[in-house]
């Protein structure tokens, strides 16, 4: 792209380069997920939408709760475990537009990718500059599970209202905030990372003497969401700690990294050590790069957010090869390699996000086309 181009395109909006970059990688991951696809001999596009959790939004969207399965091993799965903003989305979709539920839900998670790059953008912008901020929308794009960021799954969903309710924050628009907190409350448990961070950073304003009004309401918003669907779980259920016991019944309690810890151990003193040796590297990668964004003094709200989410991620007896699509709408952690980036020449730096597009692609779409959830 030469440099008049790019000057035009930010004369349009600001936020053109990231929005184009972001979807010029994300289409070259959904071209190569068609490419394997037909290579396979498997329909592609019914993965996007009709597998795994997927299906279970889209049931909530045509009946309401109160589905449950009993797997051989007795253990109960309960709809209740999935949050219900984005299967109220694809209802009201599917009512106003001739489309069904599970296109309605596709659609959903397109549009809400793109506001998520923009959201991402906008804080990257503001945190690192706006050369940090188009790439740190391209990095997330990039990410190697960012083949969940075309389904029907509600992690787009949460990430644009995560990043925009960060942005909402680092401009001093705390009701706005609170309100995009408590949105995010009702699409993901990990919203419990969101409220964190504005309820930390409101707590050091208090101590720093500026505190507002504005400031009280936001943070009263902000866990309305999460709060409301966990009481409403409790009432539908009658017990106090439903939400939680569903949650145990799929496997998903939080058990504070054990299953991690075996999970890791199994494979160290199982027949392929080198697997377990891969998984702690793995894991030291992660916690180097929470320690730059530490080291980079990001802002408070978006600091405890990021962390949050890993912690999430990490603390939970879940299945062990969703966690890296757990951690994905901590965008945070994308900041420090943004930035390293954003020194490079273009020349170099086209080869290198290339790259990594192609190899998440690929990661992608032999992960999707596999017989496991992501």
């Amino acid at each position: 792209m030469s440099q008049p181009h790019t000057a035009h395109l930010r004369g349009l909006h600001p936020a053109a380069p990231a929005l184009l970059g972001y979807a010029a990688v994300r289409l070259l991951g959904m071209a190569i997920l068609a490419l394997v696809a037909v290579v396979q001999g498997k329909d592609g596009l019914h993965r996007l939408s009709g597998r795994w959790d997927s299906v279970w939004y889209v049931r909530i969207a045509e009946n309401g709760y109160g589905y449950e399965t009993t797997l051989p091993d007795g253990s109960v799965h309960s709809d209740l475990a999935f949050f219900p903003l984005l299967p109220a989305l694809e209802r009201g979709v599917s009512e106003v537009l001739p489309v069904s539920p599970a296109t309605a839900g596709l659609v959903i998670g397109w549009v809400a990718a793109f506001a998520a790059a923009w959201g991402i953008y906008a804080v990257g912008t503001r945190v690192a500059g706006q050369r940090a901020g188009v790439l740190l929308a391209v990095l997330w794009g990039v990410y190697p599970t960012a083949f969940v960021q075309s389904m029907a799954y509600t992690e787009t969903l949460f990430t644009a209202l995560a990043a925009w309710s960060l942005y909402a924050v680092l401009t001093d628009r705390w009701i706005v905030a609170g309100a995009l907190c408590a949105a995010a409350g009702l699409t993901r448990p990990s919203a419990a990372a969101l409220v964190a961070a504005l309820g930390i950073t409101a707590l050091v304003r208090v101590f720093r003497g500026g505190l507002t009004w504005r400031t009280a309401v936001g943070v009263v918003l902000a866990p309305l969401g999460w709060l409301g669907y966990v009481i409403f779980v409790a009432v539908r259920q009658g017990s106090p700690t439903a939400y939680f016991e569903v949650q145990a019944a799929w496997g998903n309690n939080i058990d504070g990294g054990v299953a991690l810890a075996r999970f890791v151990g199994g494979h160290l003193t199982g027949p392929n050590p080198l697997a377990g040796i891969g998984l702690i590297a793995a894991l030291g990668l992660l916690f180097w790069v929470v320690w730059l964004c530490v080291k980079q003094r990001q802002p408070l709200p978006v600091l405890v957010y990021g962390i949050g989410i890993v912690v999430i991620s990490l603390i939970g007896a879940a299945y062990f090869g969703s966690r890296p699509r757990l951690i994905m709408p901590a965008f945070p952690l994308l900041l420090p390699p943004a930035v390293a980036l954003a020194r490079l020449r273009r020349r170099t730096l086209v080869p290198v996000v290339g790259l990594l597009a192609v190899a998440s692609g690929v990661y992608g779409a032999f992960t999707l086309l596999g017989s496991g959830p992501p």
